[in-house]
Protein backbone atom coordinates (compact mmCIF):
# COMPACT_ATOMS: atom_id res chain seq x y z
CA UNK A 1 0.00 0.00 0.00
CA UNK A 2 1.47 3.40 -0.97
CA UNK A 3 1.88 5.80 1.96
CA UNK A 4 1.02 9.31 2.09
CA UNK A 5 4.00 10.42 2.04
CA UNK A 6 5.34 8.57 -0.83
CA UNK A 7 2.34 9.98 -3.22
CA UNK A 8 3.69 11.97 -6.34
CA UNK A 9 2.18 15.65 -6.97
CA UNK A 10 0.22 13.78 -9.77
CA UNK A 11 -1.33 11.08 -6.86
CA UNK A 12 -1.78 14.12 -5.08
CA UNK A 13 -3.59 16.12 -7.60
CA UNK A 14 -5.98 12.88 -7.61
CA UNK A 15 -6.59 12.57 -4.24
CA UNK A 16 -7.73 16.46 -4.20
CA UNK A 17 -9.58 15.88 -7.07
CA UNK A 18 -11.76 12.85 -5.50
CA UNK A 19 -12.36 14.85 -2.16
CA UNK A 20 -13.91 17.18 -3.93
CA UNK A 21 -16.59 15.13 -5.05
CA UNK A 22 -18.00 15.88 -1.70
CA UNK A 23 -18.82 19.32 -2.71
CA UNK A 24 -20.93 18.92 -5.63
CA UNK A 25 -24.41 18.92 -5.02
CA UNK A 26 -26.53 15.88 -6.95
CA UNK A 27 -29.14 16.98 -8.82
CA UNK A 28 -27.51 20.54 -9.93
CA UNK A 29 -25.21 22.20 -12.37
CA UNK A 30 -21.51 22.47 -10.72
CA UNK A 31 -18.34 25.04 -11.81
CA UNK A 32 -15.45 23.56 -13.45
CA UNK A 33 -12.25 25.45 -13.91
CA UNK A 34 -9.13 24.40 -15.56
CA UNK A 35 -6.09 23.32 -15.78
CA UNK A 36 -4.02 19.29 -14.42
CA UNK A 37 -5.41 19.08 -11.16
CA UNK A 38 -9.39 19.88 -12.29
CA UNK A 39 -8.31 17.10 -14.93
CA UNK A 40 -8.05 14.84 -12.11
CA UNK A 41 -11.26 16.11 -10.76
CA UNK A 42 -13.78 15.86 -13.87
CA UNK A 43 -12.64 12.40 -14.32
CA UNK A 44 -13.75 11.80 -10.54
CA UNK A 45 -17.37 13.65 -11.47
CA UNK A 46 -17.66 11.00 -14.48
CA UNK A 47 -18.52 8.61 -11.37
CA UNK A 48 -21.39 10.36 -10.43
CA UNK A 49 -22.53 12.05 -13.95
CA UNK A 50 -25.69 10.27 -14.06
CA UNK A 51 -26.48 12.49 -10.37
CA UNK A 52 -26.00 15.86 -11.37
CA UNK A 53 -27.86 17.49 -14.21
CA UNK A 54 -24.15 18.61 -16.05
CA UNK A 55 -21.32 21.74 -16.07
CA UNK A 56 -20.48 25.21 -16.62
CA UNK A 57 -16.88 25.34 -17.93
CA UNK A 58 -14.29 27.45 -17.58
CA UNK A 59 -12.47 26.61 -21.31
CA UNK A 60 -12.85 25.07 -24.24
CA UNK A 61 -10.36 21.75 -22.74
CA UNK A 62 -12.53 21.32 -20.39
CA UNK A 63 -15.41 21.68 -21.94
CA UNK A 64 -13.89 19.13 -24.25
CA UNK A 65 -12.94 16.50 -21.59
CA UNK A 66 -16.26 16.51 -19.96
CA UNK A 67 -18.12 16.21 -22.75
CA UNK A 68 -16.07 12.79 -23.96
CA UNK A 69 -16.98 11.48 -20.31
CA UNK A 70 -20.50 11.81 -20.92
CA UNK A 71 -20.98 15.30 -18.84
CA UNK A 72 -23.19 17.40 -20.57
CA UNK A 73 -21.75 21.45 -20.83
CA UNK A 74 -24.22 24.28 -20.20
CA UNK A 75 -23.30 27.62 -21.65
CA UNK A 76 -22.98 30.28 -18.84
CA UNK A 77 -25.34 32.42 -19.95
CA UNK A 78 -27.95 29.71 -19.33
CA UNK A 79 -26.91 28.93 -15.61
CA UNK A 80 -28.30 31.91 -13.10
CA UNK A 81 -26.37 30.53 -10.31
CA UNK A 82 -24.26 27.50 -9.12
CA UNK A 83 -24.20 25.91 -5.74
CA UNK A 84 -19.82 25.32 -6.22
CA UNK A 85 -17.25 25.90 -8.39
CA UNK A 86 -14.18 23.68 -8.10
CA UNK A 87 -10.73 24.74 -9.78
CA UNK A 88 -7.23 24.97 -8.80
CA UNK A 89 -4.50 27.40 -8.24
CA UNK A 90 -1.16 28.82 -9.06
CA UNK A 91 -1.09 30.45 -5.26
CA UNK A 92 -3.16 30.41 -2.38
CA UNK A 93 -3.01 32.40 0.93
CA UNK A 94 -4.01 32.21 4.32
CA UNK A 95 -6.96 34.35 3.49
CA UNK A 96 -8.13 32.13 0.20
CA UNK A 97 -6.94 34.74 -2.18
CA UNK A 98 -5.60 33.33 -5.13
CA UNK A 99 -3.83 33.89 -8.18
CA UNK A 100 -4.98 31.95 -11.29
CA UNK A 101 -4.35 32.12 -14.83
CA UNK A 102 -1.48 29.42 -15.44
CA UNK A 103 -3.47 27.66 -17.69
CA UNK A 104 -4.64 31.23 -19.99
CA UNK A 105 -7.80 30.77 -18.67
CA UNK A 106 -8.21 33.60 -16.16
CA UNK A 107 -11.40 35.37 -17.16
CA UNK A 108 -13.51 32.76 -17.94
CA UNK A 109 -12.71 31.06 -14.83
CA UNK A 110 -13.21 34.33 -13.27
CA UNK A 111 -16.75 34.60 -14.82
CA UNK A 112 -18.00 31.43 -13.90
CA UNK A 113 -16.44 31.89 -10.32
CA UNK A 114 -18.26 34.76 -9.93
CA UNK A 115 -21.91 32.69 -10.67
CA UNK A 116 -20.90 30.15 -7.74
CA UNK A 117 -22.10 30.87 -4.10
CA UNK A 118 -19.21 28.56 -3.12
CA UNK A 119 -15.38 28.30 -4.53
CA UNK A 120 -13.73 24.97 -3.87
CA UNK A 121 -9.98 25.16 -4.47
CA UNK A 122 -8.14 22.15 -5.11
CA UNK A 123 -3.91 22.22 -4.97
CA UNK A 124 -1.30 20.78 -3.45
CA UNK A 125 0.65 21.96 -0.51
CA UNK A 126 3.45 23.64 -3.24
CA UNK A 127 0.83 26.55 -4.00
CA UNK A 128 0.56 27.66 -0.33
CA UNK A 129 2.24 30.87 0.39
CA UNK A 130 2.42 33.84 2.49
CA UNK A 131 2.09 36.37 0.16
CA UNK A 132 0.72 36.44 -3.56
CA UNK A 133 3.23 37.38 -6.20
CA UNK A 134 5.67 34.78 -6.76
CA UNK A 135 4.10 33.27 -9.20
CA UNK A 136 4.28 35.32 -12.13
CA UNK A 137 1.07 37.27 -12.28
CA UNK A 138 -1.23 36.53 -15.24
CA UNK A 139 -3.28 39.32 -17.05
CA UNK A 140 -5.25 39.31 -20.07
CA UNK A 141 -4.82 42.21 -22.05
CA UNK A 142 -6.24 43.51 -25.51
CA UNK A 143 -2.98 43.40 -27.67
CA UNK A 144 -3.06 47.26 -28.26
CA UNK A 145 -2.91 48.42 -24.63
CA UNK A 146 -0.17 46.08 -24.39
CA UNK A 147 2.93 48.28 -24.07
CA UNK A 148 1.19 50.78 -21.87
CA UNK A 149 -0.11 48.47 -19.57
CA UNK A 150 3.75 47.37 -19.15
CA UNK A 151 4.65 50.66 -18.28
CA UNK A 152 2.22 50.92 -15.61
CA UNK A 153 3.53 47.64 -14.00
CA UNK A 154 7.14 48.75 -14.63
CA UNK A 155 6.25 51.77 -12.27
CA UNK A 156 5.05 49.60 -9.60
CA UNK A 157 7.92 47.45 -9.71
CA UNK A 158 6.65 44.47 -11.92
CA UNK A 159 8.41 43.15 -15.20
CA UNK A 160 5.53 42.16 -17.65
CA UNK A 161 6.18 39.97 -20.52
CA UNK A 162 4.17 38.30 -23.25
CA UNK A 163 3.12 35.30 -23.17
CA UNK A 164 4.59 33.46 -26.42
CA UNK A 165 3.11 29.80 -27.94
CA UNK A 166 5.37 28.13 -30.59
CA UNK A 167 6.76 31.74 -30.62
CA UNK A 168 4.14 33.85 -31.09
CA UNK A 169 1.79 35.46 -28.92
CA UNK A 170 -0.65 33.27 -26.96
CA UNK A 171 -3.99 33.40 -27.99
CA UNK A 172 -6.75 33.45 -25.24
CA UNK A 173 -9.82 31.60 -25.98
CA UNK A 174 -11.43 35.43 -26.11
CA UNK A 175 -8.98 35.96 -28.76
CA UNK A 176 -6.68 38.15 -26.15
CA UNK A 177 -3.16 38.00 -24.75
CA UNK A 178 -1.97 37.36 -21.47
CA UNK A 179 0.98 39.04 -19.88
CA UNK A 180 3.22 37.54 -17.10
CA UNK A 181 4.30 39.68 -14.11
CA UNK A 182 6.91 39.06 -12.34
CA UNK A 183 8.63 41.22 -8.99
CA UNK A 184 5.15 42.10 -7.23
CA UNK A 185 4.14 41.42 -3.88
CA UNK A 186 0.36 41.87 -3.33
CA UNK A 187 0.20 42.49 -0.36
CA UNK A 188 -3.28 43.74 -0.12
CA UNK A 189 -5.18 41.67 -2.57
CA UNK A 190 -8.55 43.57 -2.84
CA UNK A 191 -7.10 46.53 -3.23
CA UNK A 192 -4.76 45.36 -6.17
CA UNK A 193 -7.61 43.64 -7.86
CA UNK A 194 -9.83 46.32 -7.67
CA UNK A 195 -7.45 48.84 -9.34
CA UNK A 196 -6.03 46.82 -12.53
CA UNK A 197 -9.33 46.47 -13.24
CA UNK A 198 -9.60 49.40 -14.16
CA UNK A 199 -6.97 49.92 -16.32
CA UNK A 200 -7.89 50.41 -19.59
CA UNK A 201 -7.09 47.48 -22.20
CA UNK A 202 -7.18 44.75 -19.44
CA UNK A 203 -9.86 42.10 -19.58
CA UNK A 204 -8.82 40.34 -16.02
CA UNK A 205 -5.93 40.37 -13.30
CA UNK A 206 -5.15 36.75 -12.34
CA UNK A 207 -5.78 37.99 -8.63
CA UNK A 208 -9.00 36.12 -7.18
CA UNK A 209 -9.67 38.19 -4.43
CA UNK A 210 -13.03 39.21 -4.91
CA UNK A 211 -13.82 35.63 -6.05
CA UNK A 212 -11.50 34.08 -3.58
CA UNK A 213 -12.09 30.76 -2.43
CA UNK A 214 -14.21 29.40 0.93
CA UNK A 215 -12.57 26.12 1.12
CA UNK A 216 -9.08 24.60 -0.01
CA UNK A 217 -8.72 20.89 -0.56
CA UNK A 218 -4.67 20.83 -0.27
CA UNK A 219 -2.75 17.75 -1.00
CA UNK A 220 0.09 17.56 0.98
CA UNK A 221 2.79 15.03 2.62
CA UNK A 222 -0.34 13.54 4.82
CA UNK A 223 -2.64 13.14 2.59
CA UNK A 224 -5.79 15.73 1.53
CA UNK A 225 -6.00 19.04 4.43
CA UNK A 226 -9.54 20.64 4.34
CA UNK A 227 -8.72 24.89 4.62
CA UNK A 228 -12.02 27.12 5.64
CA UNK A 229 -11.76 30.45 4.78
Amino acid sequence: MTTPASLTQDELKTLVGQAALQYVVPGEIVGVGTGSTVNKFIDALASMKDSIKGAVSSSTASTQRLQQLGIPVFDANEVESLSVYIDGADEIDGSGYMVKGGGAALTREKIVAALAKRFVCIADASKRVEALGGFPLPVEVIPMATSQIQRRFAAMGGEATVRLKDGSPLVTDNGQHILDVRGLVIRDPLAFESAVNQWPGVVTVGVFAHQRAHVCLLGTAQGVETLSY
